[in-house]
């Protein structure tokens, strides 16, 4: 682990936006990390996030939950 707190030159941030989620983590955005072995399968938050509704409609239908 490199605990150095400068960049790197091999960082390019000259395409960035400033402030580009600032909005969307106001609204309460969860970010989370997905281990190695997650993330083969869900390569981005659309992924993630119908893979979820499934799994909660599947343990909703079953009758194991009750959405609040």
């Amino acid at each position: 682990m490199n605990t150095n707190d400068e960049m790197l030159e091999e960082y390019d941030f000259s395409n960035g936006v400033r402030g580009k989620y600032v909005k969307a983590y106001k609204e309460g955005v969860n970010v989370i990390k997905l281990d190695k072995d997650i993330s083969k399968f869900f390569p981005d938050a659309k992924s993630v996030n119908e893979a979820l509704r499934m799994l909660i409609k599947l343990v909703k239908d079953d009758g194991h939950i009750k959405a609040s």
